[in-house]
């Protein structure tokens, strides 16, 4: 009982049913299969002018859906940085002591 080769599929009658895809069934009748040549074919045939429009329609159809959230990142992301710029300048650090001094009223900070 070991694995694969010929051994028989069929351990009662003692028949090998055939490969994968070809189980010991009769042949089919009544089907016609046709195939053309490998060097007549043509898989790319216009690929390149049907990506370049499909690409424009699928790009078009999603626009509203990726620029806004882009703009409205790069937006957050501009301010957050003037923000830190400001903050770490000689203005932001006066204005920094201002409102320490005004929240404790002349006091000190605890950290």
């Amino acid at each position: 009982m070991g694995g694969g080769g010929s051994e028989p599929l069929d351990y009662k009658h003692g028949q090998f049913l055939g490969p994968w895809g070809n189980l010991g069934s009769q042949t089919q009748k009544g089907i016609v299969t046709y195939s053309l040549s490998a060097n007549r074919q043509r898989p790319f045939a216009g690929a390149t002018s049907a990506a370049i429009f499909n690409t424009y329609r699928r790009s078009r159809a999603q626009f509203l859906y990726v620029v806004p959230p882009l703009i409205l990142g790069y937006m957050l992301i501009d301010w957050a940085n003037e923000k830190n710029h400001y903050y770490n300048s000689k203005e932001g650090r006066m204005h920094d002591t201002e409102a320490a001094e005004e929240a404790t009223g002349g006091g000190t900070v605890r950290a």
